[in-house]
């Protein structure tokens, strides 16, 4: 689900920098002797340095640190933990079951790891084994609003509305601010042909966050067709000028917009005024990209190569 940061894998990273202590670079031998204390110890080294670089996005970095780990202290739970997560965030989803699925044998009530296996198996597309493991996680963990609002969006992607409706509702009791499921709420009565009722939830997620370019956008493809052509028309072009993405079908239906408001999406698109928008935007971003530099009003001087540092390796 693009809407959402996944806050889950996020979360088992943030949590292990919290859990293990620092270890320091005395635990690494300066001569390296096969001892298995030693071993598992610079594998919780490398775990703990996986989930800092984590913490900023470095997530390449972070799993080739987390894939030796979970080599090196192999019945830790949490090193598999974080390594499926990484997985998670670098979109390999299939290696990050089965890393999962291994922290899941070594800790039975982890219900991050639950969380995470069922945002795995909803990016496989296996809804009904996403919903086994996300309420199989709120079991230990129930007041949990990502995790409701996944089990919503399985629900929702299986065609069972009013159940998709429930969970958003559940995870909106614990955290009023969670604006995602509160547009989700929009995106569901929407398809059910309940246009006023979706309007006002996608009124109320920019009440939450006015910045939120995806609820201004179903917002504005709504309004325009009630015949508020002007607010809408202004409202979809802030959208677009937030995020362009949105102007791509093919990302508003990976985020969940049903065909109801796809088809009205694409015709909103089209207009003229929003073409004229999608187009300056490119040339604004053209422009950006490549800066035109100023001609010369000299031959330039002969200057020696500037000598470049070394790029340290991880």
């Amino acid at each position: 689900m693009l809407k959402r940061i996944s806050l889950i894998s996020l979360a088992i990273a943030a949590a292990w920098s919290v859990a293990q202590p620092a270890q320091g670079q005395a635990l690494i031998p300066h001569v390296l002797q096969l001892d298995g204390e030693i071993l598992e110890q610079q594998g919780l080294v490398l775990a703990q340095e996986a989930a800092q670089l984590a913490q900023f996005q470095q997530y390449q970095l972070a799993l080739s640190r987390a894939q030796l780990a979970s080599q090196l202290v192999p019945n830790n739970a949490q090193v598999w933990a974080l390594l499926g997560s990484l997985y998670l965030q670098t979109g390999q989803s299939s290696p990050a079951i089965q890393a999962l699925l291994k922290a899941r044998s070594l800790d039975q009530q982890n219900a991050a790891v639950l969380f995470a296996l069922g945002s795995a198996y909803f990016r496989e597309e296996n809804y009904n084994s996403a919903i086994q493991y996300l309420k199989a996680g709120l079991r230990v963990k129930p007041d949990t609003p990502g995790a409701l609002f996944d089990l919503g969006n399985a629900y929702y992607k299986l065609n069972q509305l009013d159940e998709a409706i429930n969970q958003y509702a559940k995870a909106v009791e614990i955290d009023e601010k969670f604006w995602p499921a509160v547009n989700n709420i929009g995106l569901v009565q929407y398809e059910q042909g309940q246009i006023d009722a979706a309007v006002e939830q996608w009124q109320q997620a920019l009440a939450i966050d006015a910045n939120q370019p995806e609820p201004k956008l179903a917002l504005a493809v709504a309004l325009y067709g009630q015949g508020q052509q002007t607010e809408a028309l202004e409202m979809g072009e802030a959208a677009l000028r937030a995020d362009m993405r949105y102007a791509d079908v093919e990302f508003l239906q990976d985020n969940l917009w049903g065909e109801r408001l796809l088809g009205e999406a694409r015709q909103f698109l089209a207009l003229p005024e929003i073409q004229e928008t999608l187009a300056q935007l490119s040339r604004e971003s053209l422009t950006q990209q490549t800066p035109t530099q100023p001609l010369p009003t000299q031959p330039p001087t002969q200057q020696p190569p500037t000598q470049q540092p070394p790029v340290p390796t991880p």
